[in-house]
């Protein structure tokens, strides 16, 4: 007689199967031994995790693109990240500084790394955390180049991107449909928090001035330029001599300064043309009866009448 033992009584489900999980020892990028610069790892929100990961993600079959879920057990703090290369040393990931920075991480710490499967973003809000994001001519254009070395977005990120060899951070507000989005060949929607510690420039209305005596008495209108006078700069003489060229302006007559009639048949809501146009003559009955005919005139001749002259 032949006993079969089962140490689970159910079989484990497909999902789990599937999952990879592991934990390793991270480092920021700038400790990843090698003559290549990898400052490109820095600029985006990937890690790079040894070979053996992909031999074993490999075998478990995982849907692509590769999304995995960071978690720091000491702090619970996590966030999601894609994977960049699989050429660190056994045991050791590296992530960029700003992830570890999230993740409340120190060199040497560990974290735990697991395959997860996000939903594709359709929209996501920032806060800059700084003022100098303003100075950006087109900051939206900006981050979504900046984007391309992102996998995926989680909400309540810092997020730092390199532009002009300065590097600002943003916090990621909201991400839907998720608090965790992948936003690989996506379609999303970006908007704009008021950066951190922004004060909107204070307006000053400033109150109309209420004309004084002077300028509503009609005889202080005398002493106003109120017209164009021509000539009236000064010239130089060819021999050098100033006489006989100041200007002397020409006073202005009170009658020249028109002064505009207020319409006191004003109605709200009606607006008046006024045309200076002369009134047309009526036509008189002469004037009717008297019809344009063609070829009417009388026609002269160069030749005089009569007959020629023997």
């Amino acid at each position: 007689m032949m006993f079969s033992f089962n140490m689970f009584d159910h079989p484990i489900p497909r999902a789990f199967q599937n999952r990879f999980s592991t934990q390793y020892r991270c480092y920021s990028v700038s400790m990843l031994a090698g003559p290549n610069d990898r400052s490109d790892v820095e600029k985006g929100g990937k890690i790079i995790m040894p070979p053996s990961a992909l031999d074993q993600l490999s075998r478990l079959n995982i849907t692509y693109p590769m999304l995995f879920k960071l978690t720091n057990k000491n702090s619970d703090r996590m966030t999601h990240c894609g994977v960049l290369e699989f050429v660190a040393d056994e045991g050791i990931c590296y992530l960029p500084h700003w992830m570890m920075q999230n993740l409340l991480l120190e060199e040497g710490g560990l974290v735990q790394v697991e395959s997860v499967n996000l939903m594709v973003a359709t929209y996501s809000k920032f806060q800059p955390q700084s003022p100098d994001f303003l100075d950006i001519t087109n900051p939206k254009a900006v981050l979504e180049n900046a984007l391309r070395n992102f996998a995926c977005l989680t909400t309540g990120d810092v997020i730092a991107i390199n532009y002009n060899e300065k590097i600002y951070e943003l916090r990621v507000m909201e991400t839907k449909p998720d608090k965790a989005v992948s936003i690989i060949e996506c379609d999303m929607n970006v908007d704009f928090d008021a950066p951190l510690g922004y004060k909107e420039p204070e307006r000053r209305y400033k109150a109309p001035e209420e004309p004084t005596e002077e300028e509503g008495d009609p005889s202080t209108w005398t002493d106003m330029d109120m017209r164009f006078r021509a000539f009236t700069g000064s010239g130089n003489r060819l021999d050098g001599k100033k006489k006989g060229i100041e200007p002397s302006p020409v006073p202005i007559d009170p009658s020249d300064i028109k002064r505009g009639i207020p319409n006191y048949e004003y109605k709200v809501g009606r607006i008046t043309f006024i045309r200076n146009s002369r009134p047309q003559p009526r036509k008189t009955t002469e004037d009717e009866d008297s019809e344009f005919i063609a070829f009417s005139g009388e026609g002269q001749s160069l030749r005089k009448k009569g007959g020629r002259k023997p």
